[in-house]
C-alpha cells in the first residue's frame, strides 16, 4: 500500500510541476518538449506500478510498450490527416 501512496505523491507533483508550466512564460517548443517528457514519465511510473510490470518479465513489458506504440501510431495516423485538413480550412491567425 505504501507503493501506491509514494506513486500518488510523486504523480502530483508532477501534475503540480505542468500546471505551473503552463502558466509559466516558457518558449513554446520549450514548453512542448517539458510536457512530452512529463507526460511519458508519468505514463511510465504508472505502467510500472498500477499495471505492475515491474514484477514482470522482460518479455511482457516489451509486449506492452510495442503494443501501445503500435496502437498510438494507427491513431496518428488516422487523425492527423483531418487535422490537416481543419487547419487548412481554418487558416492560421
Amino acid at each position: 500500500m505504501r507503493v501506491y501512496w509514494i506513486t500518488w505523491g510523486v504523480l502530483l507533483m508532477f501534475t503540480s510541476v505542468m500546471l505551473w508550466a503552463d502558466g509559466a512564460a516558457i518558449p513554446r517548443t520549450a514548453f512542448v518538449i517539458f510536457m512530452i517528457g512529463a507526460m511519458l514519465t508519468k505514463a511510465s511510473i504508472i505502467c510500472a506500478n498500477f499495471m505492475h510490470l515491474r514484477q514482470e518479465s522482460a518479455w511482457m513489458v516489451v509486449t506492452v510498450v510495442v503494443g501501445l506504440f503500435v496502437t498510438g501510431t494507427i491513431l496518428y495516423v488516422l487523425i492527423a490527416p483531418d487535422a490537416a485538413r481543419i487547419h487548412s480550412m481554418v487558416g492560421v491567425r
